[in-house]
């Protein structure tokens, strides 16, 4: 038994039941019948999607899309204006990317962000005191996903100063970050519940505003 190879579907979330009707309707030599048979095939392809019947432009892109598969060739009235082949063929522009650079990749462009708000806070803010503690965690965090192992506190304490270009300057003898025992566990707590677990104990190295700074 020989089997004839299948052609490609062109869209194929309509399947190929739809793709043999369009083509069935091409080869249909009335131009009334070929429209009455293109509104069947549209009507068919709506009750595929009834959960997208009330949104807008739902049945613009009906029609678009029967013309896509019709490759262009069923010569029908169309009740919109249709897709042209060469719009399908335009490349989109090209996203800029930003011009600033990032110093430290694995700690990403955000947490500079995060920086910037904290030195621009009053020196004894409680607020800026509690941005520059979960800035520093998540930046040993970040390490962590570099380096599973290792993490030196000193280390993420002298990025930190670095990216604020010394105006947040901890000593890592007297400002604890928290451990990377701890921290791995709350990101596993995480990824395993799709939200973090509440943490109702008090956290012995959590920063807080009484810790010395130099």
């Amino acid at each position: 038994m020989e089997y004839k190879p299948r052609t490609d579907l062109i869209l194929p979330e309509y399947g190929r039941n739809i793709q043999q009707m369009v083509k069935h309707a091409i080869g249909i030599e009335d131009r009334a019948e070929r429209t009455r048979c293109a509104k069947t095939i549209i009507n068919i392809m709506g009750n595929m999607f009834p959960y997208l019947r009330d949104v807008e432009g739902f049945k613009f892109k009906l029609w678009d899309h029967l013309a896509v598969m019709s490759e262009f060739k069923l010569d029908i009235d169309y009740p919109f204006e249709m897709v042209k082949p060469e719009q399908l063929m335009h490349k989109p522009n090209k996203i800029a990317k930003p011009a600033s650079n990032i110093r430290y990749m694995h700690y990403g462009r955000i947490l500079q962000m995060f920086i910037n708000q904290a030195v621009n806070l009053p020196e004894n803010d409680e607020r800026r005191h509690n941005l520059i503690a979960a800035t520093a965690n998540h930046m040993k965090k970040c390490f962590l996903v570099w380096n599973k192992e290792v993490v030196d506190d000193r280390k993420i304490l002298m990025d930190l100063c670095e990216l604020s270009n010394g105006k947040i300057n901890l000593n890592h003898e007297n400002y604890r970050l928290l451990e990377s025992r701890q921290i791995m566990l709350n990101r596993r707590k995480f990824n395993n519940n799709g939200k973090k677990e509440p943490n109702n104990q008090p956290h012995r190295n959590n920063p807080s505003p009484n810790n010395k700074r130099r």
